[in-house]
């Protein structure tokens, strides 16, 4: 089976973008919501934008 990227509609906490990512990745959700958010603190912000665009662009599964 062809494995894409999606967000998830089951296991949303905002938009689904990291549980998606976590999916796609064969890796637990919450190690990239952990990623992600200490990311987006030390980028100050951009990983915020990035989430944004994320939700913008991937299809809801």
């Amino acid at each position: 089976m062809e494995n894409k990227l999606r967000r998830s509609r089951n296991d949303r906490m905002l938009a689904g973008v990291c549980a998606g990512l976590g999916e796609y990745l064969e890796v637990d959700p919450v190690v990239v919501r952990l990623l992600w958010a200490v990311g987006t603190f030390f980028s100050l912000g951009t990983g915020l934008l990035i989430y944004v665009l994320a939700w913008i662009i991937i299809p809801e599964e």
